[in-house]
């Protein structure tokens, strides 16, 4: 019965440990750093979960069509260590997003800051491997 414990123990443990190193990217892997993008838009949601944080903005392109960009941004620990909380910005704030856009074309970027109404500019990119040096 104990050899049967510890293979089921080892066996979902490794299946915990693939999930989480499939789970986490390279900014190289998904984002490119040739595509550098400033969007501006009306927050629609702050999200604080791990292992990043998100924004989502509504941006209007210049035929006047309204498209959701997902902005990915560093950890929320890095985040509030860096004074940006999930209160820091409320919904239907306009800011601008500095980033980079996603590789497969979706609209998702790589933020690298937000700058606020009052001129406050937030780093929140993340330091993943391939990210561009601030």
């Amino acid at each position: 019965m104990r050899p049967i414990l510890v293979s089921i123990a080892a066996g979902l443990w490794l299946v915990t440990a693939a999930s989480i190193v499939h789970a986490h990217h390279s900014f190289a892997a998904e984002y490119d750093v040739a595509q550098p993008i400033t969007l501006t838009g009306e927050v629609q949601q702050v999200d604080f979960v791990n292992p990043h944080g998100w924004i989502y903005i509504k941006v209007k392109d210049p035929g006047g069509k309204v498209d959701t960009w997902n902005v990915e941004m560093g950890s929320p620990s890095t985040l509030i260590r860096r004074g940006f909380t999930k209160d820091t910005v409320a919904k239907g704030t306009l800011v601008v997003v500095n980033g980079y856009r996603a590789k497969d074309g979706s609209r998702t970027v790589n933020g690298t800051n937000v700058t606020l109404p009052d001129g406050r500019r937030l780093f929140t990119g993340s330091s993943g491997t391939g990210a561009p040096v601030q």
